[in-house]
């Protein structure tokens, strides 16, 4: 008897385990399908790649509000709503006087037409402008190759034309070699050293090498497609019955379209307004592109001399030829109006139970992407809609899918859970810069955040997480879950990031960021819910999940760790090494400073939170890009004098600079 009631103890016990492991199946495939149906929707062409300043950003904010609500998250603690609301630019539009011409030796005045002849620059000022024209090659300033265009002339008070891009572009091992678009071929950083030298206005125009090699690129493309065509008329008359037919039309399609393309091409095509961003509020001097016909006609009439011709010498000798082009004189108007739109971080929060209830861990996902394209993509000159499935409608389905399971336990934690749904995340962290900002929960009661970005390409199980070196728990924890996730894991151990949890760090809160890594989609239209691993996101859901779990029942919160690196938000490479985190969502003059790095010159100079850095030396600074070109001109063991306004008053440190990082 006892006996054969131990065979049927035993056999209910492998019925309920058997039970419990499809239970668990069930619940994994519901959940897949769950994500699955929620990424469709948040990458869909409805929402418009849910950029800044979209009707489909707006919409995707209110889905994941009304989500929140129905899993019974509050959504009532942002001054009674979820949504955590702020403004930013987001475009910008041209204003009423806009206008450009030249004025000859002989008085004779030169009207460009707007849409032919040039274009306003959008990231650029407004104003007017009126003086005289040098020609300033590619307005560069770099001391490390030892190029300069301004050495030697004084271009304060005059217009000066800039060509795109560097010196010796076909030079494979030139000192701008593999940099076609590096800090110095950025538009922007041009406008930024022409504005510290104080120019009255830019006229940027098209390289001759960057057109030839337009047109190079287009002749070759052609000439290939011709070769196909004639390759699979031979194969076609071959064998007339077989494939050769079908492709042979398709090769004809091809090659009709592509020539088509190139009758209606122009090689020196005038940016398109918008083009390189919409800039920000502070000063900054007015700049239009214009076309090289009428900067040719100007230096063969002045100099005897072409922009070909200039280039060329100043490729055969890495020498500038920066000049007044004498007699002749620019006076114009721009006017750009920048457009600022509303946008919110999306909040809900699960409540805790106990002594340790006021005690919060934050939760996170950006769920922003970049619309259209426009700045942010890497698709130039593409509109079609960048529906950003991996980045980050993954990241923004595992949010919502983690708050599913948290609100279905039976029990609650001991710990409060907040869930945020970052926007702006795309133009510099602004979401998370502005919660760390305004907390609904103060910082001190945060006890660590986990941030998902890019969770959807799960390919040969390898999950990267950033962060693991924050709290000394981290990668002992993580270990131990991943013997069941069974994930090739690779621990980085840096708290700073291109994320949101970077916003976090800087406030000394241990943090973790959760990627599957980069894919030749980033960025681009192609960025589509097919291509996704659904099965990858629901298992780093399942992982964190017991994660927070542990991190919500431990005694102990986690402990934070100071990793002693520079911060990847900021810009690195040769200059020296200053340590500032940025502030990418404070405005007004300067460059805002959101702390210091651990150890950097910054924090040994004095710098702190909430900081804004108005001159380094005698270089001023209106923002990041400018306090990059101004820290260049420094090496490391300098001591310079370092200018920022605490306060709203002026307050002068001496910071030592040190080596590259």
């Amino acid at each position: 008897m006892l006996r054969r009631m131990g065979v049927t103890v035993a056999l209910i016990g492998i019925v309920l385990a058997t039970a419990a492991k499809l239970a668990a199946g069930d619940a994994a495939v519901e959940a897949k399908d769950r994500l699955r149906e929620n990424v469709k929707y948040l990458s869909s062409d409805e929402l418009e790649g849910r950029g800044i300043g979209t009707q489909g950003l707006t919409t995707a904010g209110n889905f994941i509000r009304e989500e929140f609500q129905k899993l019974g998250l509050a959504v009532d603690r942002v001054q009674g709503n979820a949504y955590q609301k702020f403004d930013l630019i987001s475009s910008a539009k041209l204003g009423d006087k806009n206008s450009l011409q030249f004025i000859g030796p002989d008085g004779k005045t030169i009207d460009l037409e707007l849409g032919k002849d040039c274009e306003v620059c959008s990231f650029a000022g407004s104003g007017e402008f009126e003086g005289e024209v040098v020609f300033l090659g590619y307005g560069i300033e770099d001391g490390e190759s030892k190029y300069n265009d301004f050495d030697g002339i004084d271009v304060a008070g005059k217009v000066v034309i800039i060509m795109r891009r560097n010196p010796q572009q076909g030079n494979a091992k030139g000192p701008f070699s593999g940099h076609g678009t590096s800090r110095h071929a950025e538009l922007r950083t041009k406008l930024i050293q022409a504005n510290q030298h104080k120019a009255a206005a830019v006229l940027f125009v098209n390289d001759p090498y960057g057109v030839k090699q337009k047109a190079e690129s287009r002749e070759k493309s052609l000439a290939k497609a011709t070769a196909d065509i004639a390759a699979l008329a031979d194969a076609y008359l071959a064998t007339p019955e077989a494939d050769p037919k079908e492709k042979l039309t398709a090769a004809i399609a091809k090659w009709k379209t592509q020539k088509d393309a190139g009758a209606k091409a122009v090689d020196d095509e005038l940016l398109k307004f918008g083009y390189a961003g919409y800039g920000d509020d502070k000063p900054m001097i007015p700049a239009f592109h214009i076309t090289q016909a009428q900067i040719n006609a100007m230096l063969k009439a002045a100099l005897k001399t072409s922009l070909t011709d200039l280039e060329t010498e100043i490729d055969q000798n890495f020498k500038p030829r920066s000049q007044v082009i004498t007699g002749w004189k620019a006076k114009g108007a721009a006017s750009v109006v920048r457009v600022r739109s509303d946008v919110a971080n999306v909040i809900g929060i699960l409540d805790g139970t106990g002594p340790k209830a006021e005690e919060t861990i934050v939760i996170g996902a950006h769920y922003d992407h970049v619309g259209r394209g426009g700045a942010n993509s890497l698709s130039p000159g593409s509109t079609d809609v960048h529906n950003g499935a991996d980045d980050n409608a993954s990241g923004t389905v595992a949010l919502l899918e983690l708050a599913r399971r948290f609100t279905a336990r039976p029990q609650k934690l001991p710990r409060r859970l907040m869930f945020i749904a970052f926007t702006a995340e795309e133009l510099g962290l602004l979401g998370s810069a502005k919660y760390v900002k305004e907390p609904i929960v103060p910082l001190d009661q945060t006890i660590a955040m986990f941030n998902m970005d890019m969770v959807g390409r799960l390919h040969e199980d390898k999950l990267t997480i950033f962060g693991s070196g924050t709290s000394q728990r981290w990668e002992p924890e993580l270990k131990a879950l991943n013997e069941q996730a069974g994930f090739k894991l690779t621990f980085k151990p840096e708290g700073f990031g291109p994320s949101d949890h970077s916003s976090f760090y800087g406030k000394k809160i241990p943090v973790l960021h959760f990627f599957t890594n980069n894919h030749p989609d980033y960025h681009r239209p192609t960025d589509d819910w097919e291509k996704l691993n659904i099965e990858g996101i629901e298992r780093v859901v399942t992982m964190l999940e017991k994660l927070i779990v542990m991190t919500a029942e431990k005694p102990e919160k986690p402990d934070y760790i100071e990793v002693k690196q520079a911060p990847t938000a900021q810009r690195g490479g040769t200059r020296p090494y200053f340590g500032t985190i940025p502030d990418f969502a404070s405005e007004g003059e300067g460059y805002g400073i959101s702390g210091a790095a651990p150890g950097s010159p910054a924090e040994k100079g004095g710098l702190k939170d909430g900081d804004r850095i108005v001159a380094l030396g005698e270089n001023k600074v209106t923002g990041l890009d400018d306090f990059d070109l101004a820290l260049r001109k420094f090496k490391a063991g300098d001591e310079i004098t370092v200018t920022v306004t605490r306060d709203g008053k002026p307050v002068v440190l001496k910071v030592t600079l040190e080596p590259p990082r």
